[in-house]
């Protein structure tokens, strides 16, 4: 029986990017994100979804999967809740009359994120539309998960290098070169950027995250940019430079979250071009009670 993560962990993870575009801006022509003080950007979300996919290399259940990653044939979070046996003895008890199941709500819960490690570590709304009156008609479920993850940003202003491309064929017949041969691909020629992230100790007792759930959160974390290689993130171009794992021994933390994320620290060159010029060091608060563990990633 695994046991439910009974002290508070914090972390922060060091990304380097060299010629990639580490998360492109839907609004902007999906150049690189940048805030308004020139900072490279990637989203919470984004991270999130990377961090789902390789809980999913890893073998484990994930309930939001990414559209070309889908392996059960469901293309939709109904028809995947419907698919555990848990959420579907917790429907049944619902629609018995007999049953008078009062709490179904959190025997829902239960039952989701018993089933799917990124519902336990996350949380997860799920507001279900009226219609096929499977028992989740018209019903709003929400999950408060025990893991926050912060969007990452640069630790220096990033620049924003833009080349044009071409396509050897058109993409619709005609005899002359169409203009969707032409194209712009954005690149961020190099950066590092840092996130923090923490688990909450009393969201992991209501969800039931346990410590083998923050191991494969570690091992995510490390191993972040497998199997995310792209056109816009080739192979090697994005790494996780470190992972600094912080483990206070008790429940509500021995150190601020900020302060212990600020106690990692970042310098390179302004002319840098390799990440073996990135210069990382962790201060250590000298708290008792709190150890971090410094982990070169992938």
């Amino acid at each position: 029986m695994t046991k439910v993560l009974d002290h508070k962990i914090d972390f922060s993870v060091v990304v380097g990017v060299k010629n990639a575009n580490p998360n492109g801006d839907p609004l902007d022509a999906n150049r690189p994100r940048v805030n308004a003080d020139g900072l490279g950007e990637i989203s919470d979300v984004a991270l999130k979804r990377k961090i789902r996919n390789r809980w999913q290399d890893m073998g484990l259940n994930v309930l939001i999967l990414q559209r070309d990653r889908i392996t059960d044939g469901a293309t939709n979070i109904r028809d995947r809740v419907k698919m555990s046996d848990a959420v579907n003895e917790v429907l049944a008890e619902k629609a018995d009359k007999k049953a008078k199941l009062d709490n179904w709500r959190e025997r829902f819960i239960d039952a989701a994120t018993a089933s799917w490690i990124d519902v336990r570590s996350f949380g997860q709304v799920m507001p279900f539309k009226a219609g096929p009156k499977d028992g989740l008609d018209g019903v709003s479920i929400p999950v408060r998960g025990p893991v926050t993850v912060q969007a990452a940003y640069s630790i220096k202003p990033v620049t924003v290098k833009e080349e044009q491309i071409t396509k050897s064929i058109n993409l619709e017949p005609g005899e002359s070169k169409g203009s969707d041969t032409m194209g712009t691909k954005s690149m961020v020629p190099f950066a590092v950027y840092k996130f923090n992230g923490s688990i909450n100790v009393q969201q992991a007792e209501r969800t039931g995250f346990s410590d083998e759930d923050a191991a494969a959160l570690k091992e995510a974390l490390r191993t972040l940019f497998i199997n995310d290689a792209s056109a816009a993130r080739p192979e090697g171009s994005m790494a996780v430079l470190r992972l600094v794992w912080w483990e206070h021994d008790n429940k509500l933390g021995k150190l601020a979250p900020y302060l212990v994320h600020a106690a990692t620290h970042v310098d390179y060159p302004d002319n840098a071009e390799d990440f073996s010029q990135v210069q990382i060091s962790v201060e250590d608060p000298a708290v008792e009670g709190l150890t971090p563990e410094i982990i070169k990633g992938y």
